[in-house]
């Protein structure tokens, strides 16, 4: 996949997105009138504004943020400086999430608001290199404008689930026009869960994206696969010993480098690319890996299509291309 690729799904799925909301308002709209459809998109946009303001200041509160100076973290702030610069964007803020699971993230409402975090762990078990290519993307994201973008195409689903909820309860007191209500009810839901799918999609093309953008800013392949492979392992050890720490943070996983709760099982595909059992993935590994073809099983594949963040050997597979292509 090229990042002109990555970019025409982003397009073509948007396209898609709307065109099944201007499909089920012809359809919903005839029968309940737009005034119905326009109260539930009224209601979502409410939500979409508050979720906008309210955002940052709730993903620091649930994430446990700590912003730190460049006193407090010289090596931190010099690298995001650094990246920002070459990426043309300006400098985010920095900060530690004291949790105790390996991840990176940013977040924030505009480039201009960028904040850049890191967990302690994180810090502890990659080098330089390592750590310089996940900052690279999440910078990424930032320079994209991707997390604004998920969070519009999110209050998609959302519209047609607050339709769904309401007719189908509706529609059982509703002696009439019960039938009716209780068919679009389920078509609504339908519809909920075919553009859920999508903005998922969405979702992990954006990470494919970011880790192509990391690569563009001058990072190396096998350092982003590295730093996975390693943020998996460190997952993985969490997930065996606290998996209340797991739960804690599952619905925020969107936040996360990976998916914490697939990490155990991640782990033991990942171990086939380290072949010298260093603990790291170096360069001649990952062109080895490009020259395989990855086998993902069936049940592997269907978890990827609820999930925010694509399959990790697969995503490393892709880090195996790149070498030519930047």
């Amino acid at each position: 996949m090229s990042a002109i690729s990555l970019w025409s799904r982003f397009i073509i799925l948007i396209g898609i997105l709307f065109g099944i909301i201007y499909a089920a308002v012809a359809v919903i709209g005839k029968i309940l009138g737009i005034g119905s459809f326009l109260f539930y998109a009224i209601l979502a946009s409410l939500f979409l504004i508050l979720q906008y303001l309210l955002a940052p200041k709730i993903v620091e509160l649930t994430m446990n943020v700590r912003y730190v100076d460049e006193y407090e973290a010289p090596k931190l702030h010099r690298i995001v400086e650094e990246l920002a610069a070459k990426a043309g964007i300006p400098k985010p803020k920095v900060g530690i999430s004291e949790i105790e699971i390996p991840n990176a993230f940013a977040f924030g409402r505009s480039v201009r608001d960028g904040r850049v975090v890191v967990t302690r762990p994180l810090l502890r078990m990659l080098n330089e290199d390592e750590l310089r290519a996940v900052l690279g993307h999440e910078i990424s994201h930032i320079k994209h404008r991707d997390m604004l973008v998920i969070t519009l195409l999110s209050i998609i689903p959302m519209i047609f689930y607050y339709i769904a909820y309401n007719l189908w309860w509706s529609s059982l007191f509703a002696r009439e026009r019960g039938n009716y209500l209780a068919l679009i009810g389920i078509l609504a839901f339908i519809i909920y869960f075919v553009t859920n799918l999508l903005v998922l999609y969405a979702s992990r093309i954006r990470e494919y994206y970011a880790d192509y953008g990391s690569v563009k800013l001058g990072n190396q392949p096998h350092h982003l696969a590295s730093a996975l492979y390693k943020i998996v392992y460190g997952s993985a050890k969490v997930a065996a010993y606290d998996e209340e720490t797991i739960k804690k943070y599952e619905a925020v996983k969107a936040f996360f480098l990976n998916d914490p709760r697939k990490s155990l099982d991640e782990i033991y595909d990942l171990r086939q690319i380290d072949i010298d059992r260093s603990g790291t993935i170096d360069m001649h590994e990952l062109m080895m890996l490009r020259k395989k073809k990855v086998k993902i099983s069936f049940a592997d594949r269907l978890l990827e299509l609820f999930s925010t963040h694509p399959n990790t050997l697969k995503r490393i597979k892709y880090l195996s291309t790149l070498y030519d292509r930047v």
